[in-house]
C-alpha cells in the first residue's frame, strides 16, 4: 500500500507540521509461531539482562498461548507480569502471577465478557 500523494504533499505545508508528526505508517505482520514466540521472550531476557529462570516454563507457555502469536500483546503481558512480581515481591514469575494479569478486564477477550 502506499500513501496518497495528494496528502503528502498537504501534510508538507507547514501548517500541517503537527499533524505530520503524529502520523504513523503501520504494517500487518504475521503472527508468529509458539517457539519463535518463546525465542523472542528469552532473546528479549537477555538484551535486558535478566535470566531465562525469570519465567518458568509454565508461565512462558501460558504467555505464548495468550499472547496469540502477536508481539506487542507479548511484549505488554511480558512487562505486566514482571511488574506484577515485583508487586508480589517474587524474583520467578509463575503461572499464578500470569493468571492474575490475564484476570484482569484488560486481558479479557470480547468473548470471554460477554456471559457478565
Amino acid at each position: 500500500m502506499w500513501p496518497q500523494p495528494s496528502l503528502l504533499s498537504n501534510l508538507a505545508l507547514s501548517v500541517n507540521q503537527d499533524i505530520k508528526s503524529r502520523i504513523t505508517y503501520s504494517v500487518v505482520t504475521k503472527r508468529l509461531n509458539p517457539d519463535d514466540m518463546k525465542a523472542f521472550i528469552l532473546a528479549e531476557l537477555d538484551r535486558i539482562g535478566l535470566g531465562h529462570n525469570t519465567f518458568t516454563e509454565a508461565a512462558l507457555d501460558l504467555i505464548v498461548r495468550s499472547a496469540d502469536g502477536v508481539l506487542r500483546k507479548t511484549r505488554n503481558l511480558c512487562l505486566a507480569c514482571m511488574l506484577e512480581a515485583v508487586r508480589a515481591a517474587q524474583k520467578t514469575i509463575d503461572i499464578e502471577i500470569v493468571n492474575r494479569v490475564l484476570i484482569q478486564p484488560h486481558w479479557r477477550k470480547d468473548v470471554d465478557l460477554d456471559q457478565f
